[in-house]
């Protein structure tokens, strides 16, 4: 059993369910910090957070891995195969929750670098590991934590690899150079409850906002970039009525989402989207979320590095992306200029019997050797 497998399958046997950390964040330092690394907590709210940090032996970069390990719940124990928090292996594939989502890229950073040091193949600058166990959930106090910490510090931040699963077909297929911003809302239109025999007495919230719905629906918020699609806008729920047939709903809610490029700025989504409903004129408040800044990683040292050990090690010619849903790589571009997402295959996240390829493990692995010593190297 390789290195690599051997601590994804220690990482998966903890019931690490968010933000309860369940002891991986410890078992990483207990191998990083006889290694030099200096190993820093910064737990807030029952999040645990860990920052790992290396000098060597010349100035130079700083190269940083991030990722979580927290995973998000099992669902119902009878639909899966087998236990989720007890790593198997089965028809070529490693099964449990995380093992794609991304407890596999945590072990395979940390080996690779694990490998590299012990290798003598790093110089220059400095190498570190940020975990948190915040990722899956609100998001509040995990690596936004650490962020802050480090910018308190003036802490000069390099490169950064995201582990999470961005490979779509095959292992190497598709790399994250950015991510789009997402930015939620409740709107609540008010009206007035009555009978619905008497709809003169009453003002019907659904009837209201149905007219302005059509027109969101329709709306063209932007046509993105070449990097990023067209921002998007969609309902997630709505609610109105009491139940009775007979009850004119003076209420309607509505869950909607905005996933939006670096063409549209969150002040100017919710200007039009304020601007079409006071031109039908309903009552109405709206609680806006707290958005999550899109951010790109533009083409150089990182990207250049990370995409020649894909093809060294895979012969794959990775593509670039911003899709998906958000990641904590928004924190980090505060800090660090260039930000990259990169892991296995994504297909099984989530999901019942989440697993990953045996075969993908060792390559991914590599493929953070060779970047880190492209970057560190002599």
């Amino acid at each position: 059993m390789t290195a690599a497998l051997q601590l994804a399958r220690a990482l998966i046997r903890r019931p690490s369910i968010t933000p309860d950390d369940h002891g991986c964040q410890a078992l990483v330092a207990e191998r990083l910090a006889p290694r030099g690394f200096g190993c820093e907590h910064f737990d807030a709210n029952g999040v645990a957070n860990l920052w790992a940090l290396r000098a060597l032996d010349r100035p130079g970069p700083t190269l940083v891995f991030a990722g979580h390990t927290d995973v998000v719940p099992p669902g119902p124990l009878e639909r899966w195969t087998s236990d989720p928090f007890e790593p198997v292996e089965r028809d070529g594939r490693l099964y449990g929750r995380g093992a794609a989502d991304m407890k596999t890229s945590v072990a395979a950073f940390v080996v690779a670098i694990e490998e590299a040091l012990d290798a003598g193949l790093l110089r220059r600058g400095r190498i570190a590991v940020l975990l948190t166990s915040d990722e899956e959930g609100p998001g509040v106090d995990g690596t936004v934590r650490v962020v802050e910490q480090l910018m308190a510090r003036g802490e000069p931040l390099d490169y950064c690899i995201v582990g999470e699963p961005t490979s779509e077909r095959r292992l190497g297929d598709t790399i994250k150079n950015g991510r789009r911003g997402s930015l939620s809302g409740r709107l609540v239109v008010h009206g007035v409850q009555g009978h619905v025999a008497y709809p003169q007495l009453a003002r019907n919230a659904l009837h209201e906002l149905a007219p302005a719905l059509a027109e969101l629906v329709a709306v063209e918020w932007d046509r993105g970039d070449a990097d990023f699609p067209p921002t998007s806008w969609q309902m997630s729920n709505l609610h109105a009525g009491t139940g009775a047939g007979n009850v004119i709903p003076g209420e309607a809610v509505l869950d909607f989402n905005f996933r939006f490029s670096p063409a549209s700025p969150v002040e100017t989504l919710q200007r039009r989207f304020t601007e079409r409903l006071d031109a039908h004129g309903l009552r109405y408040t709206i609680d806006w979320a707290q958005p999550a800044q899109p951010f790109r990683c533009p083409a150089g040292e990182l990207s250049r590095a990370l995409a020649d050990a894909v093809r060294a090690e895979t012969g794959a010619q990775p593509r670039c992306s911003t899709s998906g849903g958000t990641s904590d790589g928004r924190f980090l571009a505060r800090v660090c200029p260039q930000v990259i997402e990169f892991g296995p295959v994504n297909e099984s996240i989530h999901r019942i019997d989440e697993s990953v390829g045996l075969d993908e493990i060792e390559p991914l692995k590599n493929i953070y050797r060779r970047t880190i010593t492209a970057l560190l190297g002599e």
